[in-house]
């Protein structure tokens, strides 16, 4: 596979699974555009991609900052020919001590932005263009305590169900690709740091493959799914768990 000549962004790409896919796409010749809310993340994040980096801070949330975000990358590129909306987030919140503020937050990251981040790119994409939307297997297993985070990660499935019909005949394909636990520092950050090696140990025994995931596994799973080598594949979910999920 190759990205040469290629633009691509990624939101949410200045740390953790987001940075994984902005440095393999630029490995293999794309320019690549991430989006952060913080610039310092970024500048660091813009080290680790390399040459074929540029980085412009956005919150995907605001719809101003999104107008904003893709006039610039029309003034600056002039089209886009990836789209990975990775951007999202989520907290541990069971039933009974969710708050308004942790689901308003969730759903405005992980469906408002997912929406908007991809309808807004629309007209800088055109045919053979590709929009990855990365998910979770939250939305089939979220687990104790991630019901709305899972619920959020749902709506992308039948987001893309009903996109491919709207945009049929365009060129340009949308998929899911669903991530198991990565061995990131968000997932880390998650939970309380004397019960982490427990959680994590216990995950790894999901696996079929005997581990957990790590940013590389999802990044060449996103850029399978942004090359022509899956020209024929549009509207899936792909699961890159480990196997966790079909277990």
């Amino acid at each position: 596979m190759s990205f040469q000549g290629k633009t691509a962004v990624v939101t949410g790409g200045s740390s953790g699974i987001g940075l994984g896919i902005a440095k393999e796409l630029a490995s293999q010749g794309a320019t690549v555009i991430i989006t952060g809310r913080q610039q310092a993340k970024l500048d660091g994040a813009l080290q680790e991609i390399g040459p074929n980096g540029v980085a412009i801070q956005a919150d995907v949330s605001d719809l101003a900052q999104l107008d904003k975000f893709y006039e610039a990358v029309k003034t600056r590129h002039g089209k886009i020919d990836v789209l990975v909306a990775n951007a999202g987030g989520g907290v541990i919140a069971p039933l009974g001590s969710i708050t308004e503020d942790q689901y308003d937050r969730t759903f405005a990251t992980n469906v408002k932005g997912v929406v908007f981040t991809v309808q807004k790119a629309l007209p800088l994409m055109g045919p053979g263009g590709s929009v990855i939307l990365v998910g979770s297997t939250a939305s089939m297993n979220p687990g104790p305590g991630l019901s709305v985070y899972g619920a959020s990660k749902a709506a992308l499935r039948n987001l893309v169900r009903s996109w491919i019909l709207d945009i049929k005949g365009s060129g340009i394909r949308v998929n899911v690709v669903s991530p198991g636990p990565v061995r990131t520092q968000s997932l880390l950050d998650v939970f309380p740091a004397d019960q982490a090696e427990d959680i994590l140990a216990h995950l790894e025994s999901l696996s079929t493959v005997g581990r957990l995931g790590e940013t590389e596994d999802i990044a060449k799973a996103v850029a399978f799914l942004a090359s022509a080598a899956s020209g024929y594949i549009n509207g899936v979910e792909l699961f890159a768990d480990g196997g966790a999920s079909q277990a």
